[in-house]
């Protein structure tokens, strides 16, 4: 199963479009959205091509291929207008063993509530996987590892407009801008 997991797309038109472009070239099975979908939440400023109804104009269409978790931008009201569910403060994946690796679990959620000062319950080699900060960054724990794939709309930290890729137990960074359109940034594969 390959997986392409994007967070923060805050309701960027523009963002999302390319968004969909790097879902259908990367050939995925599942779109994973860790939240802040529609709304760009008052600490942000508004991103490129503001324009929720048409965010969920290009999402709508995917909804069997959407597994999506609640960001703190999100709300009730989305649900209402999203044909997917949108309003879990989490999901679990499954990672099989892989090269002398045991299964582990890999703990989806947005940030807001479950982050690396407030872990939820891992066990030894687990990932914690979410959104929020808009950086992307992996940092290995003693027992588990924390991943983000940053922001789709609304980079910070001077980081970059991006996605990430997992398949086969390896997590891959790839670029949405225009120039660098799918380029590879960081990779990370559990050891």
């Amino acid at each position: 199963m390959k997986y392409f997991i994007a967070s923060d797309i805050h309701g960027s038109a523009a963002w999302c479009r390319k968004m969909l472009e790097a879902f259908e070239k990367e050939q995925a099975d599942r779109l994973i959205l860790l939240g802040d979908v529609l709304y760009h939440g008052p600490r942000n400023n508004l991103p490129d091509e503001y324009d929720p109804p048409k965010v969920i104009e290009m999402l709508n269409p995917l909804k069997n291929r959407i597994l999506a978790i609640c960001g703190n931008c999100d709300s009730a009201v989305d649900q209402m207008v999203l044909q997917f569910p949108i309003m879990a403060d989490y999901a679990i994946l499954s990672l099989p063993a892989e090269d002398d690796q045991p299964d582990a679990l890999v703990y989806l959620t947005h940030g807001h509530v479950w982050n690396e000062n407030h872990l939820p319950p891992l066990c030894e080699g687990d990932i914690l996987l979410h959104g929020h900060t808009h950086v992307p960054v992996v940092r290995e724990h003693e027992t588990y590892t924390y991943i983000n794939p940053g922001s789709v709309a609304i980079p910070k930290d001077g980081s970059w407009h991006g996605y990430m890729i997992l398949e086969k137990g390896e997590f891959v960074w790839k670029r949405l801008e225009e120039e660098s359109f799918g380029e590879e940034k960081m990779r990370w594969k559990r050891h």
